[in-house]
């Protein structure tokens, strides 16, 4: 039997152009719904609620491949950088969990 692994990738955002958090949270939703859309994975704000400029959202998926799931994250992360060039990513974390 194939093993299941969950691959986690952690991205926290500035948002410069983001005044209010009717802004932010305009942002955030169409960049999950999006990412969601795109890549069939399960995406969340996880932290950073209350900030005006900041966020961090947690994308996970599950493969029975570690490389699937390495090359699928970066994936993300590249195309969240070309289609969300307002929310810029200040930190990054991929994990694969066995």
């Amino acid at each position: 039997m194939a093993k299941a692994i969950i691959g986690l990738c952690e991205l926290e955002f500035y948002l410069p152009d983001s005044m209010s958090l009717k802004d932010k949270r305009s942002i955030v939703k169409s960049l999950l719904k999006r990412v969601h859309q795109q890549f069939n994975v399960a995406a969340s704000e996880t932290d950073l609620l209350d900030s005006v400029q900041s966020a961090k959202i947690a994308i996970v998926s599950v493969s029975n491949s570690n490389r699937h799931l390495q090359s699928m994250m970066q994936n993300v992360i590249s195309w969240i950088e070309s289609h969300y060039p307002q929310a810029m990513i200040v930190q990054e974390n991929i994990e694969t969990l066995y």
